[in-house]
């Protein structure tokens, strides 16, 4: 199975390739192409707050060139249709002669006027995916994350007696990982978990399992491998083209998120109203490419190709306030593991610059990392509306029986190995050993890592 980076370099052909297979009903259902018609200045202003680049004008000229183009191809099909079902009722031969040859003559323009419409469509299909989703008007200005403002701290960072060691310094001291070897197995960031380091990460896991369970989560294994038109409908694609692993030769790619898979897992299908909220957790590997990343995290555990989360994903009504009370909800999920870990964090929302494609509003959870003496990011927690539900087509019948697009949400609950820079970092001691979270120690099977001579391994 080969895999190849910048998979969504050249995404036109992806783009063609879903309409003609159908899989949308029309393409209006991917994004609202009347909401971008009547307040064209509302999507311009969530491009500039969000910094993408989309020509609006130029999506709005396609628009109509397209719907003048498919009124006439159904109205030359129309034409022809009629005139076929009348020749097998025609009795003269030279009138029949005679709509025979103008069928083929109305055939051939038919047949020119739908090539016309193949290169417009695809285009059109290609800049509405690029539309961005409308920003909460609570979200900040800004470029970049070092825009995102802080909303709260909890915990204080521990002091230390002594020179405290990196992560690293300590994965190695404690035999822990081996990123030598994982560089010469996996390529650039590859690393090996050993020993209580991976007994941690799953005692992480089941400890999140274990909190979102009593939340009425219902708690899913999800594949890595998913669709193109998932990664789509989730708007992984095209923004995040750069991200994502492709397998080579099909059309599967590597997830960078349970999100994916998850959301994926509801496509094409009309839910009941009753169902609603719809819980789910998640675990599942998950890749990325981190092509934006180069020459930042090169060492350590911090920006790695491959990890292993804890995702929460949530379906809930058609209704702003519902969203944003579950988006408060699930970071508070995250932010009561942070204390029962004992690990110090901020929280901070995210600028326009630091959105996505389609998110409404984020939130990142920042633990602090001593050896570096500030936050680092260990969750994100984002609302969506009906951005990823509309393109992949996820419904429901509401109250009155009308069919509506759900609204989602996603936010990690724990992501591995990462969340090992700061469990280690900030509970070191003196003597190298460090004290395992009392949450953790019933999996871990001890309160304290420690050194060991190779026998007693």
């Amino acid at each position: 199975m080969k895999t190849q980076k910048n998979a969504g370099s050249n995404l036109l052909p992806l783009f063609a390739d879903l309409n003609s297979k159908g899989v949308y009903a029309s393409l209006e259902d991917m994004l609202d192409i009347h909401f971008i018609r009547e307040h064209t200045d509302i999507v311009r202003e969530a491009a500039r707050k969000k910094h993408i680049s989309i020509d609006i004008e130029r999506l709005l000229t396609l628009d109509k060139k397209r719907r003048e183009c498919v009124q006439a191809v159904d109205v030359l099909r129309g034409r022809h249709n009629a005139e076929s079902e009348r020749v097998p009722r025609i009795t003269d031969a030279i009138e029949r002669e005679q709509v025979i040859a103008g069928l083929r003559s109305a055939k051939e323009e038919l047949s020119k006027k739908e090539e016309e419409l193949k290169p417009i469509e695809t285009e059109y299909m290609r800049l509405l995916l690029l539309v961005p989703n409308i920003p909460d008007l609570s979200v900040p200005e800004g470029e970049s994350d070092a825009q995102n403002q802080e909303l709260r701290r909890v915990g204080e960072p521990p002091r230390f007696d002594f020179e405290p060691k990196d992560h690293i310094a300590l994965l190695k001291d404690l035999d822990l990982a081996d990123f030598e070897r994982g560089t010469k197995v996996s390529g650039f960031r590859g690393y090996f978990l050993k020993n209580e380091a991976v007994l941690l990460a799953q005692a992480l896991w089941q400890f999140s399992f274990e909190k979102l369970i009593q939340k009425g989560f219902a708690i899913h294994m999800a594949p890595a491998l998913v669709r193109g038109v998932t990664l789509v409908g989730t708007g992984w694609l095209p923004q995040g083209k750069d991200e994502v692993y492709k397998i080579e030769g099909e059309d599967l790619y590597l997830a960078g998120t349970a999100e994916v898979p998850m959301m994926g897992m509801y496509e094409d299908e009309i839910l009941d109203e009753n169902e609603f909220p719809k819980l789910s957790a998640a675990l599942s590997p998950c890749f990325r490419s981190e092509a934006g990343s180069y020459g930042k995290d090169t060492k350590g555990l911090y920006r790695v190709h491959e990890f292993f989360k804890v995702e929460q994903v949530v379906l809930c009504r058609a209704d702003h306030e519902e969203s944003v009370r579950w988006h408060e909800a699930l970071t508070k999920n995250a932010e009561d593991m942070m204390v029962e870990l004992g690990l110090p964090y901020r929280v901070v929302v995210n600028c326009g610059g630091d959105l996505g494609l389609g998110q409404v509003k984020k939130y990142d959870i920042e633990a602090w990392i001593p050896s570096q003496n500030k936050y680092g990011e260990t969750h994100s927690s984002s609302y969506f509306h009906d951005f990823q539900t509309r393109r992949l087509n996820i419904r429901y019948r509401d109250g009155e029986g009308n069919l509506r697009f759900a609204h989602s949400l996603n936010n990690t609950m724990v992501a591995t190995p990462r969340i090992l820079i700061q469990i280690l970092e900030n509970n070191q001691q003196a003597d190298g050993s460090v004290i395992v979270p009392e949450v953790l120690r019933k999996w871990v099977g001890k309160d304290r890592i420690q050194k060991l001579k190779q026998e007693e391994r």
